[in-house]
């Protein structure tokens, strides 16, 4: 059985009171299709694991607002989940840094070995329990490379002088600067605009954006220099988890854990889907790159993370994943 450290299921009940027939409420920003597959499967789950005792609801497309509004909700209690990206999440938690370093992850398959790693990932998804919200699980949200407006990335020079949307994370902000390009943090809704008049010369993201956002209407150029891999994290409000009996707070659990191995399914077979859609409907060019001076250029990245040894510590754990 599954349990959240502290928040281990018996001292969770302590001075609490189980809740049945209860609806919760999950929202979301914008998504790609896979990952609204896997929350709708989550509530599923959950409500066949509970005989009907949890039903969830869904807010979706940023009904209730942006990523950090919607963690802020679940902070307040306000709604019970959300999921977000682990990018964002480095403000909540500095921890959460590690996972927007330039290629932290081997492969795919290096990717799914460590964040399926509880003695790695448990901690961190506990290093927000005392702000009220605690991680649940991960989805997949792809290898996010450069794509640009008037020209293909082919080398690090390509970058020099460049502005690129990165998240409002200082740990991208710093790769963007380390390349030679000009990074400006802005949220996902604004990029499509800013690409189109000028404001940003590019944007690095998975092929979902060339698509679903529809950035390769303006931005022709996909280049797969596969930076970083950074996970989406599902977050539960801890009076959520609280107000749950024992049952319905492992059948949580066990959703969640359970709506990310069906992500999996469906993710790889989706984003080739999409390749080929960029490719074809959007008539989007698709480069590969020698990664190497790549990597080179952002080495001192990690010679500063020796300097944050919670971090270099979750590094030094992934790395050592085989």
């Amino acid at each position: 059985m599954r349990t959240i450290g502290a928040l281990s299921v018996a001292a969770l009940m302590v001075g609490t009171m189980a809740v049945k027939a209860e609806t919760l409420k999950f929202a979301y920003a914008s998504n790609a299709t896979p990952t609204v597959e896997a929350m709708k499967k989550f509530g599923e789950i959950l409500e066949q694991k509970t005989n009907g005792d949890i039903t969830v609801q869904y807010f979706p497309d940023s009904q209730l607002g942006g990523e950090r509004e919607l963690v802020e909700l679940v902070q307040a209690g306000t709604i019970d989940f959300t999921k977000v990206s682990g990018g964002l999440m480095e403000s909540f938690a500095p921890v959460y840094g590690v996972f927007s370093m330039p290629y932290l992850f081997n492969s795919e398959e290096h990717f799914y070995k460590a964040m399926d790693d509880a003695q790695i990932m448990q901690p961190i998804y506990e290093t927000t329990k005392d702000r009220g919200i605690v991680g649940l699980t991960y989805f997949n949200s792809g290898a996010r490379s450069f794509y640009t407006v008037k020209k293909p990335i082919k080398s690090v020079a390509d970058l020099k002088g460049l502005k690129f949307r990165v998240m409002q994370s200082p740990t991208s902000i710093k790769m963007v600067q380390l390349l030679g390009a000009t990074p400006i943090a802005m949220g996902q809704a604004e990029v499509y605009t800013s690409l189109q008049q000028g404001v940003l010369d590019g944007a690095e993201n998975n092929e979902y954006a060339i698509t679903i956002a529809r950035h390769g209407e303006v931005a022709k150029y996909y280049s797969y220099d596969v930076h970083t891999r950074i996970p989406d994290i599902m977050l539960v409000s801890r009076k959520t988890l609280e107000k749950l009996s024992d049952e319905n707070r492992q059948a949580v659990l066990d959703a969640a854990s359970e709506a990310t191995a069906y992500h999996k399914q469906v993710w790889a077979e989706a984003i080739e889907a999409e390749k080929k859609k960029a490719e074809e409907d959007f008539g989007v060019q698709f480069f590969y790159p020698d990664v190497s001076a790549f990597q080179a250029a952002v080495q001192p990245m990690y010679n500063e993370l020796k300097a944050e040894p919670e971090k270099y510590a979750v590094y030094e754990a992934i790395k050592a994943v085989k």
